[in-house]
């Protein structure tokens, strides 16, 4: 009897990229509020300061906050794709500044009955130009894996030991691992609070920057965007759960049933939020890159707290 012939996939071969958005954030935090007890106190104090601001007058900031980033590239070398280039990296910089400033062109893209709310951040970033032992960089770290493919439980990427990189310190630098990821992911966050081994973002390689292996309809960096935010505090807009009982502890995002995916035509009613519906467009939403593109200064205030709490020390 002749054997069966299996489909073997090219080592060099392009992986298929996910056409709906995925996170994996909100994984890794239950997990963590379960497993890690001053997580879950950190957290529950952040809380506490991101109302505690809420309440009061709010001052305007006048000089933005400063972010020093180190991205690792975490590549097979029997791949042509995964070792992307410093212009790849390049450009998802220039997004995020983009971004965390509101000065992105398709802001004006926002429905009119939300455009009162597109804020700014005031955050701005730069690839570190010194490495922990003060050595000169450009901010970019490559190390060779044998490992095809990452998951997120244990944060293998992150640990040399699991054929990734390790950490920079996490109190100084905002780490962002690039790499290839499994069960469909195109990143994942870690709250402010957790372990500081783990601390940072992970990012599929084909939704990172704006060009090389960048792929649509993940291609204009929003992904980063997203999971920095997560980074910052901010949760998803639709609150993580299956019905109209969620929330994101925002005010000024209306509260929404369920996710959105794709490109969704304004307005899209749920929870009795009509006739504006889901803001849809917030960068903490799940709609594809050309489809979101403002936070608001509910959101704004999350991360001022965190920047002026948690993540005081990056700055």
């Amino acid at each position: 009897m002749a054997k069966k012939k299996v489909a073997i996939q090219e080592p060099d071969s392009k992986p298929t990229p996910p056409h709906r958005r995925t996170c994996g954030a909100m994984q890794q935090h239950f997990q963590l509020l379960e497993t890690n007890p001053s997580f879950r106190k950190n957290q529950v104090d952040l809380e506490h300061a991101c109302q505690l601001r809420l309440r009061s007058a709010a001052v305007a900031r006048l000089a933005p906050y400063k972010i020093t980033c180190v991205v690792h590239v975490v590549y097979n070398p029997a791949s042509s794709t995964e070792k992307i280039s410093e212009a790849q990296v390049r450009s998802q910089i220039a997004v995020l500044n983009r971004d965390f400033r509101a000065t992105n062109p398709d802001r004006s893209k926002t429905p009119a009955v939300f455009s009162g709310l597109v804020a700014d951040p005031m955050i701005e970033f730069a690839l570190a130009t010194q490495d922990p032992t003060g050595q000169a960089t450009n901010g970019i770290t490559y190390t060779a894996t044998s490992q095809t493919s990452f998951g997120d439980q244990g944060n293998p990427v992150k640990f040399k030991a699991s054929g990734g990189a390790a950490a920079w310190n996490t109190k100084k630098y905002l780490n962002i691992w690039v790499c290839t990821l499994s069960g469909g992911l195109l990143g994942y966050a870690q709250f402010p609070g957790g372990p500081v081994k783990t601390d940072g973002v992970v990012i599929l390689n084909t939704a990172f920057g704006t060009n090389g292996s960048a792929t649509a309809p993940f291609n204009l960096g929003r992904t980063t965007t997203h999971e920095v935010g997560h980074y910052f505090n901010l949760r998803h807009i639709w609150g993580d759960t299956p019905d109209c009982s969620g929330s994101d502890l925002v005010e000024d995002t209306p509260n929404a049933e369920d996710a959105n995916f794709g490109k969704p035509t304004w307005p899209m009613v749920s929870c009795s939020n009509g006739p504006n519906g889901d803001m849809f467009m917030n960068y903490m939403d799940y709609v594809d890159d050309d489809s979101m593109f403002m936070f608001t200064p509910g959101q704004v205030v999350r991360m001022h707290a965190t920047l002026d709490g948690p993540r005081k020390s990056l700055l």
